[in-house]
């Protein structure tokens, strides 16, 4: 567990990988430029990493593009691509901690939160995905006699990946594993606020047998780096997390390039609707707190819209602002600590604008505040809103913050059509003990993941992913490996 280790020691001796993974070497960027990495608990500047553009990611997706055609790992057997990915799986739950440290330092994130949870079920949904290699089977169509139909699954080739900052690790490998269970070759382009972790699994890639050329890892900005992958004409798919206005963009850049796959999991404002017949209120408010301040409510399937049954909106607010005060900003190294750093000062400022703006729009019940931990960092109280109108800012727009607003409702249908009045479609929770509005409500909500009883859980035998603008195709599950394949026929017409 998290609290049997020193973490402040051991992030006294972990390195920082700072150089891009291309063709299966440790590079500086073509230009020889960088940019900081800097720790948002401290505002102290860790390492300087390679800063990438247009030049480094046509050298990577040239090195992917003659990796795949060589079939150094496509043609390899199933078999042997699982071995090397359970391999690569080992090797990182011997580094789990060195991991950890690194992306709390990167982004803020609880240390606690990123070894116990994060990282670790990260690498046992590598592990999963792994395992998937040689399972994947084929079909034959049922066509008349004298004909045989051959449906086969086949790699799409060079597969992009660009990954957020707010689950770098986990991110990273939702998006490449899946792409090389499937035998594609990969150019992942991690965000520049936490490229540590997603270069160390690069470098261990390596270390596991991954063959040079297979998986790069180049670090770099949006705008330059990630704006070229997008761009290139030589990717064959694009897979983002990240901000709808980002997706979007990623949309353009492929009718504007080859018209390459997109496959994108962007923005939400995930409901959590609690009725008045929900017998475990408790319950309810650890799930619903725990929604909307882990990784300090950076997190795109968070439960920041509350729409409480008016009989038990008091009781339900009170429980929520007890638990709040268990979720103090603290410093991430400290085990003990109830919420980390936001990932920079900029987007902390962004935060606190919807913070402002709701002090105008609704009531206050608990937080609006920054805070310094040790006299320094970008850290956020967790904070509450009541009385919240259905068009106001922070009801409507994506904070990506430890921002909760809170609404009632009076029945069942008002409570579908609000939680359903939104641009987004990622995820929702309801909270009953009726077991036949369960099935109805869930029914009827607008989510790509339609939760319980519990909020956003994860696991890698379900599919993660939303509809609207939330974005399109699936994370995890079988259908995470599909979307990296494309269907190939071949008829055969024989004598019969």
């Amino acid at each position: 567990m998290a609290d049997c280790t020193d973490w402040h020691q051991l992030a006294e001796t972990v390195s920082f990988p700072t150089l891009a993974i291309i063709d299966g070497r440790k590079v500086p960027a073509v230009s020889g430029q960088t940019f900081a990495s800097v720790n948002p608990a401290t505002g102290k500047v860790l390492a300087e990493v390679a800063a990438c553009d247009g030049r480094d990611i046509d050298l990577a997706v040239a090195a992917a593009r003659r990796s795949f055609e060589q079939g150094v790992w496509r043609d390899r057997a199933p078999a042997e691509r699982k071995a090397v990915l359970l391999k690569l799986a080992e090797l990182l739950r011997v580094e789990l901690p060195r991991l950890a440290v690194l992306e709390s330092l990167d982004m803020g994130k609880l240390v606690r939160d990123a070894h116990d949870n994060d990282i670790a079920n990260a690498i046992s949904i590598l592990q999963w995905h792994a395992e998937e290699a040689d399972k994947i089977y084929d079909e034959v169509a049922p066509l008349p006699p004298g004909n045989l139909g051959i449906v086969r699954r086949v790699p799409l080739g060079v597969i992009g990946a660009v990954v957020p900052w707010n689950f770098p690790f986990n991110m990273a490998v939702w998006k490449c594993i899946p792409a090389l269970v499937a035998g594609n070759s990969v150019v992942l382009k991690p965000a520049e606020q936490s490229p540590f972790t997603a270069l160390r699994l690069g470098e261990l890639a390596l270390e596991a047998g991954i063959p040079a050329g297979v998986l790069n890892v180049v670090p770099g900005l949006g705008e330059t780096a990630g704006q070229a992958l997008g761009r290139h004409m030589d990717v064959d798919c694009l897979a983002f997390t990240g901000s709808t206005a980002v997706g979007k963009l990623f949309l353009r850049y492929a009718g504007e390039s080859n018209m390459k796959q997109v496959w994108l999991e962007c923005g939400g404002k995930s409901p959590a609707i609690v009725f008045s017949d929900c017998a475990d209120l408790d319950h309810a408010a650890d799930q619903i707190a725990a929604g909307i301040f882990y990784n300090q409510g950076q997190v795109c399937s968070a439960s920041s819209r509350l729409y409480v049954h008016a009989p038990i909106a008091r009781r339900l607010t009170d429980l929520l602002v007890q638990r709040a005060g268990r979720h103090r900003p603290g410093d991430p190294l400290d085990p003990a600590s109830g919420l980390g750093a936001m990932v920079d000062a900029r987007h902390a400022a962004t935060v606190m604008r919807y913070v402002e703006a709701g002090k105008r729009e609704a009531d206050l019940a608990t937080g609006g505040c920054t805070a310094t931990v040790n006299g320094a960092g970008s850290f956020i109280e967790p904070t509450i809103f009541t009385g919240v109108r259905q068009e106001a800012s922070i009801m409507q727009e994506e904070i990506f913050g430890p921002v909760l607003s809170v609404s009632t409702f009076e029945h069942e249908d008002e409570a579908v059509r609000l939680a359903n009045a939104s641009i987004y479609g990622l995820a929702a929770s309801i909270f009953t003990d009726d077991l036949s509005r369960a099935h109805r409500v869930s029914e009827r909500i607008v989510a790509g993941v339609v939760a319980v009883n519990v909020v956003d859980p994860v696991n890698p035998a379900v599919p993660f992913g939303g509809f609207r603008q939330s974005g399109n195709g699936r994370d995890l599950s079988r259908h995470a490996v599909d979307k990296y394949t494309a269907l190939r026929t071949t008829w055969i017409r024989h004598r019969h």
